[in-house]
């Protein structure tokens, strides 16, 4: 190792490139490289304390990556790339390599779903008399949860708004989607969450039909779907960071029962 590389702490440069996705190896073998203009497999192999037989290996890893290149087929001579060339060329195809996975995994996640339905149904079929709610804690599911019953909505929806949120309903084009197909949607929203942009986007919403108003205080959050069905969430009094845990419901008299306390904070709300 340099004199030079020595200096600026070659062991925190080693454990930033494993971070960034390099491995143990392949980190040290990039560092000696950056150190001197060329080098044979062997010789960097003695230099970055990397094993004879896994130089190779090392090697053939950097130059995929973009962290090093041959400059002389030869007898092999490998450098390195620039780093301003070689991070954010790496960064890039890492991404999108990614980026493909999700995409690939949504689409196997979508007709996953359909095919396990059944067999969730079936399995849940004598789980005993609580079958009617269900507790949900992780933000993402809720958001789904949430999403999929907007998306199904008959004839009503109404909602109690209050931040910190899981979705946003002013983020959701389905909400707006729905008063636009003539379901009845009421929103009342906290007056201490709205600033300006929200009031501005709640313009687009009251013209697709949502009816909205403001209360100085909302009891919970609350999400009711065609009267029967919905979410309530419940912040958590035990830890300081706000976080609310949801319950999911499918029945009847909780819905009436949740419907008539959304029409008692309703009527006591004001126009927006």
């Amino acid at each position: 190792m340099s004199e030079e590389l020595a200096e600026m702490d070659f062991q925190r440069f080693w454990r930033r490139l494993q971070q960034l996705g390099l491995n143990a190896y392949e980190s040290r073998s990039y560092l000696v490289l950056l150190g001197h203009p060329r080098f044979k497999a062997l010789e960097l192999a003695a230099r970055a304390h990397v094993p004879r037989q896994k130089i190779y290996e090392v090697l053939d890893s950097l130059v995929e990556k973009g962290f090093a290149q041959v400059v002389q087929e030869k007898t092999k001579l490998f450098s390195a790339v620039e780093p301003s060339l070689a991070i954010p060329g790496y960064l890039a195809r890492k991404r999108q390599t990614l980026e493909q996975e999700l995409m690939d995994n949504s689409r196997a996640g979508g007709g996953l779903i359909e095919d396990l339905k059944s067999l969730y149904s079936e399995g849940q079929g004598g789980r005993g008399t609580l079958d009617f709610l269900r507790i949900v804690t992780e933000p993402a599911q809720t958001a789904a949860e949430y999403r999929r019953m907007l998306a199904e909505v008959r004839q009503e929806y109404l909602e109690f708004s209050r931040p910190p949120y899981a979705v946003d309903p002013l983020d959701e084009k389905l909400v707006k989607q729905a008063g636009s197909n003539g379901v009845a949607c009421r929103l009342l929203l906290e007056a201490s969450s709205l600033d300006e942009e929200h009031r501005q986007r709640l313009a687009d919403y009251i013209t697709a039909g949502v009816r909205v108003r403001v209360a100085d205080s909302l009891p919970m959050k609350l999400a009711l779907f065609d009267g029967e069905h919905g979410m309530i969430a419940l912040l958590d009094p035990v830890i300081t960071r706000p976080a609310w845990t949801s319950v999911v419901f499918h029945h009847e008299g909780m819905g009436e029962a949740m419907k008539a306390l959304f029409n008692e904070h309703w009527q006591r709300g004001t126009d927006l």
